[in-house]
């Protein structure tokens, strides 16, 4: 019978109907240009006829396979722009070592090799292998960039202090005070922090139940009082998230979130004279920096972490000199929660003549 193009009164894309090699077709070719609705259209055919063929296995295309991939659950972020220059018709089985340094070429010239490892030959090589799995392809191994893909950065005590005043000194960055409460006292994922609701944050303890995580792994981190402090300066919402923008509304919560503060916290930075390497993220690594080091618990540091590998909590916190410790505590930043610990230990008379006193 073969695929013809037809199109309904008042819609304005062609539409593929039809039935080739016993498989019928109803799609619609996103076009209302007739001549390249029929040049898709002898495409699909062809494709159909391969397929019937030579098997699926021979013919699937790496968007098919990448389509399976995010619909159980994978990640579009990194995968967006490989599939728009991989194109429709790009097979699995094309994709190899070879494709991944064109593409690379192509879309992170001169790019960290981290970056091209993290954006680029990691989402390739997740279809690839979901495919093989299901039977698709081969199992392949892509080739990684070497280099040093550990981030070095982290905030000493100082610096860090630096950057709460240059927040606190300005209008419009005001507000992230208490979000850097959040990324430096808690080791939140920026987009962890600004889906946090005030239901699940407890002041009382310094304690926070976070349920959006990257992993999906719910976890309760335990903030040292400095981090409490800074984000209680200013009075909580009622309900709602934690974090608000300057105009106190709610930001847009997306998936890999983070960026919504991210020319805020610019501003800070580079008013608090720290470089451009200095990201919300750069927090993360000074939390696990600072906890472990005053501490030495590495299985807390796990736990609040959110790691489920050590050799990850291990890429986070960092070779830090001896005085860090002391360092920390004469800036009010204790991981131990000995006040908190106190706190637990005395009656409730006693705790209301201790916050009276304060």
């Amino acid at each position: 019978m073969g695929l013809k193009l037809t199109r309904r009164a008042g819609r304005d894309s062609w539409i593929i109907r039809g039935t080739v090699a016993g498989q019928r077709i109803h799609e619609s070719t996103g076009t209302g240009d007739k001549r390249l609705a029929d040049a898709i259209r002898l495409r699909r055919e062809v494709q159909l006829l391969e397929r019937h063929a030579l098997g699926r296995a021979a013919t699937v295309t790496f968007g098919e396979a990448a389509l399976t991939y995010i619909e159980t659950g994978g990640e579009l972020r990194f995968l967006a722009p490989i599939l728009e220059l991989f194109g429709p018709d790009m097979l699995l089985r094309e994709v190899d070592n070879e494709a991944v340094n064109r593409a690379a070429r192509k879309l992170y010239p001169g790019a960290a090799p981290a970056t091209v490892n993290r954006q680029l030959i990691t989402p390739i090589s997740a279809v690839v292998t979901m495919a093989a799995e299901d039977g698709l392809c081969e199992h392949k191994k892509f080739r990684r960039r070497k280099g040093d893909q550990a981030r070095m950065r982290w905030l000493t005590p100082e610096e860090a202090e630096t950057l709460i005043k240059a927040a606190r000194a300005e209008r419009t960055t005001r507000h992230l005070v208490r979000a850097l409460g959040l990324l430096l006292g808690g080791g939140l994922r920026t987009g962890e922090a600004i889906a946090l609701q005030t239901q699940t944050f407890y002041k009382q303890t310094g304690e926070a139940f976070i349920t959006k995580t990257k992993n999906g792994d719910a976890r309760m981190i335990r903030l040292p009082r400095r981090a409490l402090d800074l984000i209680l300066e200013t009075d909580l919402p009622e309900v709602g998230p934690i974090l608000l923008s300057p105009k106190g509304r709610a930001y847009a919560q997306r998936q890999n979130g983070g960026g919504q503060m991210q020319g805020a916290f610019n501003k800070a930075r580079d008013a608090a004279g720290l470089g451009p390497e200095v990201t919300p993220h750069v927090l993360r690594h000074t939390w696990a920096t600072w906890y472990y080091a005053q501490t030495l618990d590495f299985g807390a540091l796990m736990d609040l972490g959110g790691w489920r590998k050590a050799d990850m909590a291990n890429r986070y916190r960092k070779i830090a000199p001896e005085d860090l410790a002391d360092r920390l505590a004469r800036h009010g930043w204790d991981f131990t929660r000995e006040s908190f610990a106190t706190q637990r230990r005395n009656t409730p008379a006693e705790i209301i003549k201790i916050d009276r006193a304060r």
